[in-house]
């Protein structure tokens, strides 16, 4: 959801963010010009962000080719994840970049489009697939004999995937395309790009519904779900009416224990990773998608008259680096992830380790 900035907020004068006049490349919003040093800067950090984003993805994607191992249901999630995060840093932000720096869009009207329907499919398809981990962590600790048994069901995997990037579309991409054609004109400045509900606040707000707020309720639901059920057992003494002692679910089967020689404890403590997992996965979700989200509201609602433009920028930013973080947060938490990665970055180094490797997050 980002996308679309009126223009290149870091580098143009007020007058030139409103359409009027001529815009002059690297200039600041006070109207002067920037200096050299920092308009490299600037540039050097986009570029390693998408250098990031683009690698550790990848990264998580090849895993997938060269370990038939990790193909089961919710590693399936992983994948989902790494795909829409790979595309926002190998598509949206390089796209982004130059109408960044330039402050003008030179791609033509349809390209414009294009990129907007990305951008926005890709970052709400980010956090659906988020909400979906979660879930199936949550169901991992709180159902985990009934989830056993569905873990390698395939087809229910490949569902769940393809409704996140449904869903993902139709939060924003009939909007985007049908916007001008419903309300019969554009409010879009010539060689700007961004969407023509760009200032509509009650649909922001709406959208902001379903895309954040939901979401991050949710995934909080499931991380505090995860604590009391394992609160539950302390009190129980480490048992769980919800599990058979021969069975137990795990996001990561390859770097689980054999079912008969798991003891309570252990299962508590790989509940107590998971429930640390969620908890930062709650953290970080919340510090990059919930000051964009209440600023967006804001600046639409007031017209983009009270929210100063590198504080929005600073915000919009932040988006992209969750996508850049999600790779490191998720995936490289597993053994069977990080083996797998072993094979891709140090093949000659790579030596079997004991399958009774305890997951690490």
């Amino acid at each position: 959801p980002a996308s679309g900035l009126p223009s290149a907020p870091l580098l143009q004068s007020g007058a030139e963010r409103s359409g009027a006049g001529n815009q002059t490349p690297a200039v600041s919003e006070a109207g002067t010009v920037l200096p050299g040093y920092l308009v490299v800067i600037i540039s050097v950090l986009m570029v390693t962000l998408v250098i990031v984003v683009v690698a550790g993805n990848a990264l998580v994607i090849m895993a997938f080719i060269v370990d038939k191992t990790l193909r089961n249901q919710s590693n399936y999630f992983f994948l989902n994840l790494a795909i829409s995060d790979f595309l926002v840093g190998a598509f949206c932000i390089p796209v982004y970049i130059p109408y960044n720096l330039t402050g003008r869009w030179m791609l033509g009207k349809g390209l414009c489009k294009v990129w907007l329907v990305m951008d926005y499919l890709l970052c709400s398809a980010s956090v659906f697939n988020i909400v979906l981990i979660s879930y199936d962590r949550f169901l991992s600790v709180t159902r985990a004999v009934k989830y056993r048994a569905q873990r390698n069901i395939t087809r229910q995997a490949v569902l769940k995937m393809v409704a996140v990037w449904v869903l993902a579309f139709l939060l924003y991409g009939p909007a985007i395309i049908f916007w001008e054609a419903i309300v019969g004109q554009s409010i879009v400045p010539a060689h700007e790009c961004y969407a023509e509900f760009y200032f509509t606040w009650y649909f922001l707000l709406s959208a902001s519904t379903f895309e954040f707020f939901t979401p991050f309720v949710s995934v909080a639901f499931f991380n505090l779900s995860i604590y009391l059920n394992i609160h539950q057992r302390n009190k129980n003494g480490n048992a769980s009416a919800e599990e058979d002692p021969a069975a137990i679910s795990c996001p990561d089967t390859t770097s689980c224990m054999a079912p008969g020689r798991r003891t309570p404890g252990s299962r508590l403590s790989r509940d107590k990773k998971i429930a640390k997992s969620l908890a930062i996965i709650v953290c970080i979700f919340g510090i990059c998608w919930a000051p964009y989200t209440l600023l967006m509201i804001i600046r639409a609602a007031c017209g983009g008259e009270c929210v100063a433009n590198y504080w929005y920028e600073i915000t919009f930013w932040l988006l992209w680096l969750n996508s850049a973080i999600n790779p490191f947060l998720y995936p490289l938490c597993h053994s069977s992830f990080r083996r797998a990665f072993s094979k891709i970055l140090c093949p000659k180094r790579q030596s079997v380790q004991p399958q009774m490797e305890a997951q690490s997050c």
